[in-house]
């Protein structure tokens, strides 16, 4: 087992078990805990508590945190992309928020993509029953992988791109309103072809006829 999994005393197991179910599943107890009191007569026991890397990980203050986790899955059942995606599209042990931070600190080279995938909506830290920060962990863990160069300068102009979109009103409000437009008029093989990875297995939800602050104004002359 992994060091993190130790408790302070015996008495706080029961304690961990509940919020393990209650998390998970609402359950008032997990059904599936194993527990061990001691080897058969004239036998051994061996319990082996692995780090890889977790000491690592203690020294560093903005992720120590991240070792609080009990593996409920209160992130996934809440996280808006594990649950659009699922699991494997990770390619990780542990999928989903934690996943996101426990996985690159442990090999950034193969998994620096993973943070990139959080829409940092928060929700995953509101539902943790421990109150570990994942969003901001997440956050964090874009610098920790942009200090190690690991993100590529087609993602830092990507990036650029949308922050000079979103920081413009009028740009936004253009660009909104001719994408709206092209997903109502193109033909499909225009955005849904072999160059489109994404596209094979995914559509674009319709597209509305007015934006949201359209309809706001609409609805506001309505009803002032």
């Amino acid at each position: 087992m992994g060091i993190e999994k130790l408790i302070p005393r015996d008495v706080d197991l029961g304690v961990f078990l509940r919020l393990l179910a209650r998390s998970a599943t609402g359950q008032p107890i997990t059904t599936y805990s194993s527990h061990f009191h001691g080897p058969r007569p004239g036998c051994e026991m061996h319990i082996v508590l692995v780090d890889n890397g977790r000491t690592e990980i203690l020294k560093m203050p903005e992720f120590r945190r991240s070792l609080d986790c009990i593996r409920c899955g209160a992130r996934m059942n809440t996280c808006p992309v594990y649950r659009r995606s699922g699991g494997h599209s990770y390619e990780a042990t542990v999928p989903g928020p934690i996943g996101s931070i426990l996985t690159p600190l442990q090999t950034p080279e193969k998994h620096s993509s993973l943070p990139f995938a959080c829409t940092l909506c928060g929700s995953c830290t509101d539902v943790c029953p421990v109150k570990i920060d994942l969003h901001h962990q997440l956050f964090a863990m874009r610098g920790f992988l942009d200090r190690k160069r690991l993100i590529g300068g087609s993602k830092k102009l990507s990036m650029q791109i949308v922050s000079g979109v979103l920081s413009r009103t009028w740009l936004f409000n253009l660009l909104g309103k001719c994408a709206r437009t092209s997903l109502r008029i193109l033909p499909r093989f225009i955005i849904y072809n072999p160059f489109n990875a994404w596209g094979k297995q995914c559509d674009l939800p319709t597209a509305p006829k007015q934006s949201f602050r359209q309809q706001f104004a609409a609805r506001s002359k309505r009803n002032p």
